[in-house]
């Protein structure tokens, strides 16, 4: 689907996200919504008014570098057990079940993100850092009474957006689905919908272990949801065999609550696993009810902005679930197909975009608050960078290996060749939204590192008319085989789109963004890339299997055709000296070394 979440691109990162956990912000101790604030707001200053960017600390790099490091092999491994989990679901569940359970799994994520996800990077997390660094007692006391009042607030929403379950699916579901299909998916949602409590109450506590410093639980925490729903999908081939051949109306009740219930315990565990951590890190959640003491009127107006934001999204996303919800036969990428490539997607996106933004916000934000823009510009650009280098290759392995990766992830059960067959052909088209993704992402966290949360919702409007007009053109324009694929191309376009908006504006807040490097490097990588798609077609070609690979084939081209593709790449990226290759590569060696 859609991403759903912070910045002009949506996207969950919790992250989002699945379950893919927000980030960390840090500023210093200036008060919330100060004069900095309104600064950042107004006409931006042609340059940085605290002149050049001043010298990093080595510890500080290092610091940054590591925390990098080990969210990101928290967030692959976590992705890794997660693609084996959706294998499994789709194996499990087949396409005629598994579409209306993707469709049921969407929605607790679309209303969490209009409750919390966005306003949660945007605006209570550098809240919390500012008040950690203010406050006498470290912001405890305050982030006790906001984590009390959230807790409420997202319990009574859950509890009214449960009961509503009905008006949800009926607007979510289109009219040609198959019998059966929108009350399938209603009696999921009333399982399925809790989730959001939970959802929201592990992205809370994520929230207070990275502003603490602790980026490690949050990031691995997702791996016991995975594990669950693994077992629920075990447990449902023991006791009834897989979905194959089932139709939306002969779910038995039975099912429906092994599956359902399955997937909101997944995520209970997830919560309740990061609890440890916040003893670790020397918070003690006590019961504050003091809302008035929150100040909650100055929150208000950036979370305000926020939920325009979101609330715009949600209309994309809603009719990504319907349109796809409608498209029916064998060999034609519907809801399932689509959500499998996000996944695939957001893994790359989660595993280097997240983890570089969520190490480089806490330096945005505090070089924001002090007024230092060169600061700002500097980290956007290193981390746009950076992040497009290790970036490009994955997309290169997507657009040459989307067929053999999707036979070899997702065939099997009851999900047959044609299904996975047509997931690898959006998979192709989805190599093209991973960079302008990633790159809307940065810009985004850097207008929150500078409260532009306003900013962020006015960028958003355009981007998602687009989309949503693109995703007409595309649901008229061609078949329903080619439906999915098109959608997917109509967000890259949004994130490109997106991504030019963002650095626009931000040029005119804090001046001078260096994209004069930045296109230097991105040329450069673009040569790289070339080269390993260059080499990654020609090994395929020669491979067994062909263009149509069956799921022994598919796996041998995936294993010498992926690893060909990287090592081309590597090695054009090193003739061509891309700082970044090396960055990276050192990055992940003094890692290993300590």
């Amino acid at each position: 689907m859609p991403p759903t979440n912070a910045g002009p691109t949506g996207g969950t990162v919790y992250g989002r996200g699945s379950s893919n956990s927000g980030g960390s912000g840090s500023s210093s101790g200036t008060v919330y919504g100060s004069s900095a604030t309104a600064r950042t707001e107004g006409t931006a200053p042609g340059a940085d008014p605290a002149g050049a960017p001043r010298e990093r600390p080595a510890e500080e790099s290092r610091s940054t570098a590591g925390n990098s490091v080990i969210m990101a092999a928290g967030s692959l491994v976590s992705r890794l057990i997660g693609f084996v989990r959706n294998m499994l679901i789709g194996m499990t569940l087949g396409k005629a079940i598994g579409d209306p359970y993707t469709s049921a799994q969407f929605l607790p994520m679309q209303v969490y993100e209009m409750l919390l996800g966005g306003v949660l990077s945007s605006v209570l997390i550098p809240l919390l850092v500012r008040r950690s660094k203010a406050d006498p007692d470290g912001g405890e006391l305050f982030t006790q009474r906001l984590l009390t009042l959230a807790v409420v607030a997202l319990g009574a929403a859950t509890a009214l957006v449960t009961v509503a379950a009905p008006v949800i699916t009926a607007v979510q579901s289109s009219s040609r689905a198959p019998a059966g299909y929108q009350d399938l998916v209603t009696s999921l949602s009333y399982l399925m919908l809790p989730i959001i409590f939970f959802t929201g109450l592990s992205a809370l506590i994520g929230a207070v272990l990275n502003v603490r410093g602790h980026f490690a639980a949050p990031m691995w925490a997702p791996i016991l949801n995975n594990l669950v729903v693994i077992a629920t999908c075990g447990a449902f081939i023991l006791f009834f065999g897989t979905a194959d051949g089932l139709t939306p109306e002969e779910m038995t009740p039975g099912r429906i609550a092994l599956i359902g219930g399955g997937t909101l315990l997944g995520m209970v565990v997830q919560a309740a696993g990061l609890v440890p951590a916040l003893r670790k890190v020397g918070f003690t959640w006590g019961w504050r009810w003091n809302p008035r003491a929150l100040g909650l009127g100055e929150v208000g107006g950036l979370a305000g902005w926020m939920l325009v934001y979101v609330g715009v999204n949600q209309i994309s996303v809603f009719l990504v679930a319907r349109v796809l919800s409608g498209i029916g036969g064998d060999g034609k990428a519907s809801l399932l197909a689509y959500n499998n490539v996000f996944l695939l997607t957001m893994m790359a996106h989660g595993i280097i975009g997240v983890s570089v933004m969520t190490a480089l916000l806490p330096k945005m934000s505090a070089a924001a608050a002090e007024g230092r823009y060169a600061d700002v510009s500097a980290d956007l650009s290193r981390g746009i960078r950076l992040t497009t280098t290790a970036l490009a290759p994955i997309c290169v392995v997507y657009g040459v290996l989307g067929v053999p990766i999707s036979v070899t992830l997702f065939q099997g059960g009851a999900l047959s060749y044609d299904q996975a067959f047509a997931t690898g052909g959006v998979l192709a088209v989805a190599a093209f939204t991973v960079i302008p993704l990633s790159v809307s992402y940065l810009c985004t966290y850097a207008f929150y590192a500078l409260q532009g949360n306003r900013t962020v919702a006015l960028i958003n409007v355009p981007v998602v008319a687009l989309r949503i007009v693109g995703y007409l053109i595309v649901a008229e324009a061609l078949g329903q085989s080619l439906t999915a694929a098109g959608m997917t191309g109509a967000n890259a376009v949004s994130y490109l789109v997106s991504a030019l908006i963002s650095l626009t504006v931000l040029r005119r807040r804090i001046g001078r963004l260096n994209l004069g490097s930045v296109a230097a490097a991105l040329l450069k990588v673009l040569a790289a890339a070339a080269v390993a798609t260059a080499a990654g077609l020609l090994v395929v070609k020669v491979l067994p299997g062909g263009d149509t690979p069956e799921r022994p084939a598919a796996a041998l081209q995936v294993v010498i055709g992926g690893g060909v593709v990287m090592l081309a790449y590597l090695g054009a990226a090193l003739l061509l000296k891309v700082r970044e290759v090396h960055q990276v590569i050192g990055m992940v060696r003094r890692k290993i070394g300590r």
